[in-house]
Formats: C-alpha cells, sequence, structure tokens
C-alpha cells in the first residue's frame, strides 16, 4: 500500500473544522493556551460537519425498523441510507455486508464468534489488543514480528503453508499500525492469504482515518474500524465485508431486531427464525446517532478529497519526523525502518526520562494532549523496546517515578483537523524539555504522573 504525495492545492487542504479546535487548558506555569490535540489515534477529535449533521437530524430521532411514524421512517432510511454510505466509502462489493457494532473490538469478536469449527487464525504480536486477542475459542498462531514488508508476507505464507489439518483459516492483520504508524502490505498479504486457502480481515482502525480503504482493490474479506477515530466519536464501528460467515453462525446477540419469526412450540419451547441480513448480528435497538455520524464523516473525508487530506498529513509526518530527529536523546520507534511509510502516528521514547514524566510535562507545561503507555499492543511495544515479555510496564500506569527510566513509550498522533501550530508546539516543546528539563515537579498518583500541585515552579 502506498501513500499518495501528490502536489497540495492550498485553497482545499486547509485543516478540516473539528470540535475543540478552540477550547483553552491551563497550564501549572500560570496562563492559558489552546489546548493541542495529539492523540488521534485514540480517539479523533468530532468534525464540526459530523456535529452539525448529528445536531439537524436529532430533532428527528426515532425509533428504527418498528414504528409506523413519520419519524421512525425517516430514521430508519437515515439509517439504512448510512449503511450504503459507509459501503461506498469502503469499496464494498455487491455482494458485502456491512454491520454496525460498537467498535473496532467489538467487529472483531463479532467475527471470531461466527468463525466455522476448526477454523485456525493467523496474527502476527504485533497487533493491538482487539485484534490480537478475541480468537480465543480458535486454534490460534501468532507470528514473530517482521522486520519489513516482504518478510511479513513471506512469514504468513511459510505459516499457511505448513497448517495442519488444512481447513478453514484466516488472517486478522492490521493496516496501519497504532503504535508505529507505518503501513502493512495488505494487498499483498490477502494474495498470500487466498493463495493458501485463507480469508483475510483487515483492523482498518488506524487507516481509514488517514488513507482511503477498498475492499475490492485490497482484495480483502472483511474490514473493520471504529467511528471514534474516523471523526464520529459516538460508540459506533463498522464490520464490513463477505456475508456467509456470518449468515451461517448464530446471531452475535440473542433479541428483537435479529429475529424474523418467533414462535412456540407444541411442547413449549420456542422456534426462531434469524435474519440472514446484516440484522442477523444487530439486535436490539441501534445507535442510530452514531451509525449517522459515522456516514456523515465518511461524506465529509470524502467530500474534502482524501487525496489532498493524505498529501497534507505526510507533510506533517515529515515535519515531526525531521524535528525529532535533531534531538539526539528522541529514538523514534519503527519496525520497517525510516523509509517506510506511515500515517500520522508516531510513537518515541526520550533517553533519561520516564514517558509518563515526559508527557505529563508536555500536558501541564505546554498545553499538548499525547499518549504514554504500551497503547495496548504490550507484545510490540515490548519488542520495539527491545524489553523482556515479562518485564514490567502497563497502558498509561508506569510504576516507575519521574526521571526514573520506564518501559513504556510516548505516542503523538495527528490527522485531518490538526493545525500547524500545534505539530510547531510540540516541537519545540520536545526540543525544550530535553535541553532544560521540566520547569514542574511530578509525582506518581493512582498509577499516573502528574504535577505536584503542592509545588512552586522551578527555574528552568
Amino acid at each position: 500500500m502506498s501513500v499518495t504525495t501528490a502536489a497540495l492545492d492550498p485553497s482545499v487542504c486547509a485543516p478540516l473544522p473539528v470540535l475543540g479546535q478552540d477550547v483553552t487548558v491551563p497550564l501549572v506555569t500560570g496562563g492559558e493556551v489552546v489546548y493541542a490535540a495529539l492523540d488521534y489515534a485514540a480517539s479523533a477529535p468530532a468534525l464540526q460537519r459530523v456535529w452539525d449533521d448529528v445536531a439537524a437530524y436529532a430533532p428527528y430521532y426515532g425509533s428504527v425498523h418498528r414504528g409506523a411514524g413519520y419519524l421512525s421512517q425517516l430514521s430508519t432510511d437515515l439509517f439504512e441510507n448510512s449503511r450504503r454510505t459507509v459501503a461506498e466509502f469502503l469499496g464494498c462489493r455487491a455482494e458485502d455486508q456491512v454491520v454496525f457494532t460498537r467498535s473496532t473490538t467489538d467487529s472483531l469478536n463479532l467475527l471470531a464468534a461466527a468463525l466455522p469449527a476448526d477454523c485456525q487464525v493467523f496474527v502476527y504480536e504485533t497487533e493491538h489488543h482487539a485484534s490480537l486477542l478475541p480468537w480465543r475459542d480458535a486454534r490460534v498462531t501468532y507470528l514473530d514480528a517482521p522486520r519489513t514488508p516482504a518478510q511479513a508476507v513471506e512469514t504468513l505464507e511459510r505459516a499457511l503453508a505448513d497448517r495442519d489439518p488444512y481447513g478453514p483459516a484466516l488472517v486478522c492483520v492490521t493496516g496501519a499500525s497504532n503504535v508505529t504508524g507505518e503501513l502493512w502490505p495488505v494487498k499483498e498479504l490477502a494474495a498470500a492469504a487466498h493463495t493458501h486457502g485463507a480469508r483475510i480481515v483487515l483492523d482498518a482502525a488506524q487507516l481509514a482515518p488517514h488513507h482511503p480503504v477498498d475492499i475490492a482493490e485490497l482484495d480483502v474479506d472483511w474490514v473493520a474500524f471504529s467511528g471514534h477515530k474516523l471523526y464520529a466519536p459516538f460508540g459506533s464501528g463498522v464490520l464490513a465485508g463477505r456475508a456467509d460467515w456470518l449468515r451461517e453462525a448464530e446471531p452475535y446477540l440473542a433479541g428483537g431486531g435479529a429475529s424474523r419469526k418467533v414462535s412456540r412450540r407444541a411442547d413449549g419451547g420456542v422456534d426462531v427464525d434469524w435474519h440472514t441480513t446484516a440484522a442477523r448480528h444487530e439486535a436490539g435497538s441501534p445507535n442510530v446517532i452514531g451509525v449517522y455520524s459515522i456516514a456523515s464523516a465518511c461524506k465529509a473525508l470524502t467530500e474534502a478529497g482524501f487525496d489532498n487530506l493524505v498529501a497534507r498529513e505526510q507533510e506533517l509526518v515529515s515535519r515531526v519526523r525531521e524535528g525529532l530527529a535533531e534531538v539526539p536523546e528522541v529514538q523514534v520507534l519503527s519496525l520497517f525502518g525510516d523509509d517506510a511509510p506511515r500515517v500520522g502516528v508516531i510513537s518515541f521514547v526520550v533517553r533519561g526520562w520516564n514517558s509518563s514524566h515526559f508527557a505529563a510535562a508536555l500536558s501541564a507545561e505546554y498545553g499538548i494532549g499525547v499518549r504514554d503507555g504500551l497503547f495496548c499492543a504490550h507484545p510490540l511495544v515490548r519488542t520495539l523496546l527491545g524489553s523482556d515479555p515479562q518485564d514490567p510496564g502497563e497502558c498509561g500506569a508506569p510504576e516507575a517515578e519521574p526521571g526514573e527510566r520506564s518501559l513504556n513509550a510516548i505516542r503523538v498522533s495527528f490527522g485531518a483537523g490538526t493545525p500547524d501550530e500545534h505539530i510547531d508546539r510540540f516541537l519545540r516543546a520536545v526540543s525544550e524539555l530535553v535541553r532544560d528539563g521540566a520547569r514542574w515537579n511530578y509525582r506518581t498518583e493512582d498509577g499516573r504522573c502528574v504535577p505536584d500541585r503542592g509545588e512552586a515552579a522551578r527555574t528552568a
């Protein structure tokens, strides 16, 4: 998968308006500053367009699929039109289904529940826990972290060729790493999977907000992603792709909406005729607003010109990487090397700093929000840091005190709504903290590094 680097059109490539872009936060050193949200990989801010669309619909909110009233009919049309919008955004094939879920995690757990008997799953240790852990009822082969895209394909091909017995198989792979931002060779992995009679699901949680995803072009069987990373933070997700395994599986949730007909038997039991469409796995009253927000975000990104958004983001990626490279104490984490294409997700450690301490100082002294920890990808981060798999360290809860070495990292992430000033402030802050140290004292409280409110500011 390549990253578009077409020439930018300045008239259409300004940052997209997002909620919170003018929010100010207090600094421990005094005063306030506009918050720099650089934690898009966790949850991206909602696009203003999405918020406006949801606000316009909200007065017309009604039940879906079950009501005869006008608002129910309108809401049902909106819900199903959103399904078609998402299918178009993902380049779905005519026979594919779009199932609405709560998140990427929910989508992959749904697929895990639909696996045929004796299915073997192949997953790299580099995956986010959402795609590493759902396969508890299957035979799982965990693949070592590859160091090149070609090695990723070769490792998969060997594992698939050696599987015994030669039955149904599923490969799960990320499109873009939530730790390094690096793009994976999805199309090549899909070809390898299909050559060996396996299917493949793409975890696009970090890819879809940054890069066009086309199911047919990539030739993957399923795609999963979350709305809250696609500038639509309302607790909805998507599983899109082949219908057969989903149609043949027991409903993910049993209840209204999934059932087409329910009748009592003479022996007192119940017979159920389940839907064979996406409704089979969408029991209960659906999150109409969340679904509509995803569709609105899909439209907004498409109408803004995804190529231009990608090109601008690549400029920001280059600026961040070049700026961090000027600080010798900073080590950027990477699997595939400096030349690997990547989205706006970059993780690093700073020599002589506890990562949680550094992230806390960025927030308290500069108003910059980043993420520290193992990013729900513990095996990958430990591999990149060269630490023992049994070494301590948890997502966002290091045991090390400020100033002590930690086994965690710092992640900066950005996207379509990121202003240039936020990138400039971040790079300036990194340079100043490494050169001068923190201007405030910090302590560990409930597993987090926080400013010591009882301490006066120290002179830099």
